[in-house]
């Protein structure tokens, strides 16, 4: 494991030692908090009382193809009882309400809160919570899964974060880009409607045919191709460039085996992110008035399951 003594000297990238709180340690939060703990960043995952002690106890481990084998020592809290510089907010969609919970307003004073979920409406939903700490936009794009606590598997090379193009957010920007990820800087409602326009297509349509992206191409590409244009058309009506071709070109490239975190959930029988991003498709198209009868009827069709 990286040693705890050798944290803040030298960092990669010229960045500064920040102390980072990140809430929910799962797929995501427990790659980003490794690679931050390894670059020597002070990591602090936020979690339910078991998970904490687990990760204080036994800190975070990655298996990458792109980044390797990694052990770090973290910190476990189930709530947030000291400073930091900022916090990554990793939970699911489905679970952020209940999470927010182990934030005291208090105790974020100066904190940049980073929320890199799935969607478009929770970074208004932070943002009115707790309207004294600046939250920055920010999405992810990574294939991640949790296989135990404490334990991730990150899956091929893609590991790019967005963040949106504020000077609030410079010192997140380069600690992230010193622990090795890409990171780009952009506005923010491009930043979020951009992931949207390739998830929404993904998610809904593996989980319809509870298939990875591969058989979807092959069995619903008129499907695929109709959703994709009519989230691009939502895009566009919320002031974002859009194109859908780009898009396309995009869900081409990824592999054949590649499965959405939403078809994962829904096979594994639990709480799915349909709401936060077939819900928030729908709702912005009501507003603007744009007809997206697929992106409609998949959502109908996904909501009318058991869980």
């Amino acid at each position: 494991m990286t040693d705890p003594d050798e944290r803040g000297r030298d960092l990669p990238g010229g960045a500064g030692p920040m102390r980072v709180a990140v809430l929910g340690p799962g797929a995501v939060g427990g790659l980003l908090g490794a690679l931050l703990a390894a670059a020597g960043h002070t990591v602090i995952c936020l979690a339910a009382e078991r998970t904490a002690r687990h990760v204080s106890r036994h800190g975070l481990r990655v298996g990458s193809d792109r980044f390797g084998e990694l052990a770090v020592h973290v910190g476990g809290a189930v709530v947030l009882d000291e400073p930091v510089d900022a916090c990554l907010v990793t939970v699911k969609a489905v679970h952020l309400g209940a999470a927010l919970d182990r934030l005291a307003p208090e105790r974020l004073g100066g904190a940049v809160l980073v929320p890199l979920l799935n969607g478009v409406e929770h970074v208004r939903l932070l943002r009115d919570r707790f309207p004294a700490t600046p939250t920055v936009a920010a999405s992810v794009r990574v294939s991640a899964a949790r296989t135990a606590p404490g334990v991730v598997h990150h899956r091929g090379h893609l590991a790019t974060v967005d963040l949106a193009a504020e000077p609030r957010a410079d010192g997140v920007a380069a600690a992230l880009a010193g622990a090795g990820l890409d990171v780009r800087r952009r506005p923010e409602a491009e930043l979020l409607w951009d992931k949207l326009c390739f998830l929404a297509p993904l998610a809904l349509l593996t989980t319809s045919e509870d298939a990875p992206l591969g058989r979807v191409r092959q069995r619903r590409a008129a499907d695929l191709r109709s959703v994709v244009e009519e989230v691009a058309a939502v895009a566009r009506a919320e002031g974002v460039s859009s194109d859908g071709s780009a898009v396309l070109d995009f869900l081409g490239q990824l592999p054949e085996d590649f499965r959405s975190s939403m078809q994962l959930d829904a096979a594994a029988g639990v709480a799915t992110e349909l709401d936060a991003i077939g819900g928030a498709v729908l709702r912005a198209a009501g507003r603007h008035g744009v007809d997206v009868p697929v992106t409609a009827g998949l959502v109908a069709e996904l909501g009318g399951r058991p869980v």
